[in-house]
């Protein structure tokens, strides 16, 4: 398989770079907020997706008639791996994940609504499959969704909510059927976020990030803001997790964080000697930039394999990307800590800490980036089941 770039997505590459010196400003691209920067929370970020919408660069793998271009995969994630790269909102939730579960399997009144919105970047989703007693485990949301004239009404609470705070709709699981199996009682809605039953209660996380719980009071949602058919969601869900998987877990932050250490370890001495000449340093180094290697092929092969939107994502590659990506992120965090001495307990932005404080806020977050979308040991479940044919219990 050939990981290198053709001469036209080089060129597509450069073109991304030169938007970004011009419009990445400090206000909008920031990487020490981590993989905090992907969100669209505030007016400048928003203006800046609407921006990037006006190039045509938001759907681009989308078929024609809905709106996009059906470029292969890679522009797409040439884009966004240069937007995660500068710290910049990135094509996120409503591109790479609800838009494409749309295009699968929504009704033509939801595309109708909510494709061309995403496409001109006005709209944010926030994401609710967690509950207390469904963290990982999303197939035992307990969420009560009763069915009334006209649609349904929604009853109980969701947890770890990143984006409801700031988020327009809320794209949401619900038990629709009590009395199926836990896989095929569940159906997926979509519900403004403004909607009066709705309660949400900020919940600050140690990466420094705002998260939420959700209380749903009597939410009433009308029947065609079902998204495709009652009792299949669990399979929708399967599938943005996919996507989710690889879309808000970019490699190139990594890399950039890898980068800033190793100018680090050049510049710095001690005890007189450089840092840079100590063979355990050296080895460490060597290793993370062979894993950084690894990493990165990881996700062109599922950019690879995901090359038709109007397919079911590939589940084994996306774990296997996310669950080796992460952990690259926390084994990195940790080389920074160590390398950088007592000076890397500082707190970001903490004047003369090394690497401007990274290392706090990269070791913290990096715990986030291991559970977001599936903890690891899920994904170690999936490869094991799926690719490598272990039972279930095993």
């Amino acid at each position: 398989m050939n990981f290198e770039f053709s001469d036209a997505e080089r060129g597509f590459a450069e073109e991304v770079e030169k938007f970004l010196d011009e419009h990445a400003t400090p206000d909008v691209a920031d990487v020490t907020r981590e993989n905090m920067a992907q969100i669209v929370d505030t007016p400048e970020r928003r203006a800046f997706m609407g921006k990037l919408a006006r190039k045509g660069w938001l759907g681009m793998s989308w078929p024609v008639e809905l709106g996009g271009q059906e470029k292969e995969g890679i522009y797409e994630y040439i884009l966004n791996e240069a937007l995660a790269r500068r710290g910049a909102p990135q094509i996120g939730k409503g591109v790479g994940i609800v838009g494409k579960t749309l295009i699968r399997h929504g009704s033509d009144k939801l595309k109708k609504e909510f494709l061309p919105q995403i496409l001109r970047g006005e709209i944010e989703f926030a994401v609710g499959y967690s509950e207390p007693q469904a963290g990982s485990d999303a197939a035992n949301m307990q969420l009560k969704a009763e069915k009334v004239e006209g649609g349904w009404k929604l009853n109980g609470q969701k947890v770890w909510t990143t984006s409801a705070h700031f988020a327009d709709w809320y794209w949401v699981g619900a038990r629709t059927d009590p009395e199926a199996s836990k896989h095929d009682g569940i159906s997926l809605f979509l519900i403004p976020m403004n909607h009066p039953g709705l309660e949400v209660q900020a919940t600050p996380t140690i990466g420094n990030e705002i998260t939420n719980q959700v209380f749903f009071n009597d939410v009433f949602v009308p029947g065609d803001y079902l998204v495709g058919e009652q009792g299949r969601g669990f399979r929708y869900i399967s599938e943005a997790l996919d996507l989710e998987r690889f879309t808000m877990f970019t490699y190139s932050p990594s890399e950039q964080r890898l980068e800033e250490l190793i100018e680090y370890v050049k510049e710095t001495e001690v005890d007189g000697e450089p840092l840079v000449k100590d063979p355990i340093v050296r080895q460490r180094i060597a290793q993370l930039s062979t894993q950084a290697e690894v990493a990165r092929v990881l996700g062109l092969r599922f950019v690879a394999a995901a090359r038709d939107v109007s397919a079911k994502p590939p589940t084994i590659e996306a774990s296997e990307y996310k669950l080796y990506a992460t952990q690259l992120s926390q084994r990195i965090a940790n080389a920074i800590v160590d390398l950088s001495g007592p000076g890397g307990q500082l707190r970001v932005h903490t004047e003369d800490a090394p690497m401007r404080g990274r290392g706090d806020m990269t070791y913290r977050y990096s715990v986030l980036d291991t559970i977001g979308g599936g903890a690891s040991e899920i994904q170690k479940n999936i490869i094991a089941r799926r690719k490598l044919g272990l039972p279930k219990n095993f």
